[in-house]
């Protein structure tokens, strides 16, 4: 099932929150909210919007990073991979 990309974080729910916000943030690329290429909002922006530490959202980023959803760039901030370079999603 795809995650709510409007959820809030469950913190006494059996995924952890950094595999929830990673669900989340697909979803929210997958809706359209973040276009390929362009930055998605910062560190700092998703600690206080989703009430997690730092190193949470990292992990959650560092995962998608692993995925090919996303791709960082060294003091400019962490964007959204073209369709075309991201592997197969598969549909829920």
């Amino acid at each position: 099932m795809e995650p709510d990309p409007d959820a809030d974080i469950d913190h006494g729910a059996p995924l952890p929150p950094y595999r929830q916000l990673a669900g989340i943030l697909t979803a929210r690329i997958r809706r359209g909210d973040w276009q390929p290429n362009r930055a998605i909002p910062s560190e700092a922006q998703l600690v206080q919007e989703y009430g997690l530490a730092r190193a949470t959202v990292r992990r959650a980023i560092a995962v998608l990073v692993d995925q090919g959803v996303l791709f960082v760039v060294p003091q400019r901030g962490t964007f959204v991979k073209p369709e075309s370079e991201q592997p197969s999603m598969p549909d829920a």
